[in-house]
């Protein structure tokens, strides 16, 4: 079993290349983020709709859900997992989706990284999180209080298994898929990308190049500021759902 040493934080060990198998979150490296802060532009203020805010409310997802339960508390793991959840539904407000799209895209970020194995390029996540999510539909989309039907199911699973697939790499099949479920797909791998900043070296910060979604840069600071402040609760010793839920109602959220 692979664990972050207690004597090292993540920082030191991405900084030296030898992050492990499973990274959690530690002062020192939340500190480095607090401090290496970003020159961002103002956040627009986001106003979310009531379906969403309900939807964000159910986003503590049961800890059984996670291929591996290690990864539940990781940068991988739930909090990571609620706070691509918001940003999806804000960019969702951004882009006009309906209530029906909005709903497929804020369940597809909640789940897209649980059937990851660790903290590192596990490659292949998406497609196997897609597999879970579509075996276990009517379950997810129940803990939401919404009802599966063939179309939300196909869009949601087609965005979890294509948010680890860079634009550049899509096959045919891909691209096939990608138009079923385009802004859903767009929205979670912004989203995501969006949610970088809690990751211990300043390359792997978001990058609008890699994405497409034209309120990408728009929302970095909301970004930045759900990490740090989610983050920082954890830390003092909140749980991960509560701490993400915290930040959303500092930001207006919730």
């Amino acid at each position: 079993m692979s664990t972050t040493p207690l004597t090292a934080s993540l920082i030191d060990l991405a900084a030296r290349g030898q992050l492990p198998l499973h990274q959690h979150m530690d002062h020192a490296t939340l500190t480095w983020i607090h401090d290496s802060r970003p020159d961002l532009p103002p956040t627009p203020a986001a106003v979310l709709r009531p379906e969403s805010k309900e939807l964000l409310a159910h986003g503590g997802l049961p800890t059984q859900w996670w291929a591996d339960p290690r990864l539940y508390t990781s940068l991988h793991g739930v909090r990571h997992a609620m706070r691509t959840a918001a940003l999806v539904a804000v960019l969702a407000e951004a882009n006009g989706l309906d209530d029906s799209d909005t709903a497929t895209a804020i369940l597809a970020a909640a789940v897209h990284d649980c059937q990851r194995r660790n903290d590192q390029d596990d490659r292949g996540h998406g497609a196997r999180a897609a597999i879970w999510l579509a075996a276990n539909a009517d379950t997810v989309w129940g803990h939401f209080g919404l009802t599966a039907t063939p179309r939300r199911i196909v869009q949601a699973a087609t965005a979890v298994r294509l948010h680890d697939v860079p634009y550049e790499a899509f096959t045919a099949d891909d691209k096939t898929d990608h138009a079923r479920a385009e802004h859903i797909t767009d929205l979670v791998k912004a989203a995501d990308a969006l949610d970088r900043y809690r990751l211990p070296k300043l390359k792997w910060r978001p990058d609008a190049r890699y994405v497409r979604e034209p309120a990408f840069d728009q929302l970095r600071g909301l970004a930045f500021d759900l990490v740090l402040i989610s983050e920082r609760a954890y830390l003092a010793g909140a749980s991960g759902t509560a701490a993400v839920r915290y930040a959303l109602a500092e930001k207006g959220l919730a």
